[in-house]
């Protein structure tokens, strides 16, 4: 009876398929026509292009004028999405299980707080941010907008981390206790790779926001030896003078590469966030 049932089950999902597929066509053609454009010289109304070219890419070994330094800009790129990856990981693994855990004071308020903080828009308060920076001297600094970028995300990355704690049964923990080990060695040594899916998730999704961030950036950290590459992005588009549209699209991929990268490595505990840590 099984057997005569898969047949029709996949003669059932075909049509999803065929308008999938359809649907995606002209995102794939874009894509593909994105980079091509990158590498060819096309003229003005034509799709076909005329010639190849990699000249689009001389921002790799040449520095534009009144421009910063590509291989400069995606160091601190790189530091600046480590950084804040690394301190929410840190803080939101102990703080996850804190309140998962122990009878802390005022915790249901507390919690309550953590979901009002994320779905407080952080751009209503980048004035103040500006000030407060600007009053301890990391305005225009990578510190500065790294605690400000971590600070932000933090509380998605608490709640998170708390639901996969609570999925970790008690009998883990109590069984260390029994043993002799203190509650830190516990929490490091058993009940850590319990939510191992969850760091992992926790960390794509930092580092796909910290990658991808612009208005912090942009407003507290602009000069040229902090810029990364979402600002540097912007700076093309606003050079009126010297803007080169297949360059554009040229940083635009490069800008890319990292995260698929990342994404195809890591992009299979991006399914376990819906189901929790894994229980032991």
């Amino acid at each position: 009876m099984a057997e005569n049932s898969q047949p029709s089950a996949n003669y059932s999902t075909w049509p999803v398929i065929l308008a999938l597929s359809i649907v995606s066509a002209p995102l794939v053609l874009m894509y593909a026509y994105l980079f091509i454009d990158t590498i060819t010289d096309t003229a003005v109304g034509s799709l076909i292009p005329d010639s190849f070219t990699l000249r689009h890419w001389r921002f790799l070994w040449e520095t534009p004028p009144g421009k910063p330094n590509i291989w400069l800009v995606t160091l601190n790129t790189l530091i600046f999405t480590t950084s804040v990856t690394t301190v929410i990981l840190l803080v939101s693994s102990m703080a996850g299980y804190v309140l998962s855990r122990l009878n802390v004071p005022a915790r249901g308020f507390f919690l309550a707080g953590v979901m009002v903080l994320h779905a407080f828009p952080s751009v209503t308060l980048i004035i103040a941010i500006f000030i407060v920076l600007q009053m301890i001297g990391l305005y225009n600094s990578l510190i500065g907008v790294i605690l400000v970028k971590a600070a932000i995300d933090l509380p998605l990355g608490i709640w998170l981390m708390k639901g996969f704690y609570d999925t970790v049964p008690w009998e883990i923990e109590m069984a260390g206790v029994v043993d002799g080990a203190s509650r830190f060695r516990v929490w490091r040594s058993l009940v850590l790779p319990q939510v191992r899916p969850g760091i992992m998730a926790v960390g794509l999704f930092s580092f796909l926001s910290g990658w991808s961030e612009f208005i912090l950036p942009q407003v507290l950290a602009p000069g040229g030896k902090v810029q990364v590459l979402s600002v540097y992005l912007s700076a093309l588009i606003a050079d009126d003078n010297n803007f080169d549209f297949g360059t554009f699209k040229a940083v635009g991929v490069f800008y890319i590469i990292p995260v698929l990268i990342v994404y195809a490595l890591f992009h299979k505990y991006l399914m376990n966030i819906y189901g929790g840590g894994s229980k032991g």
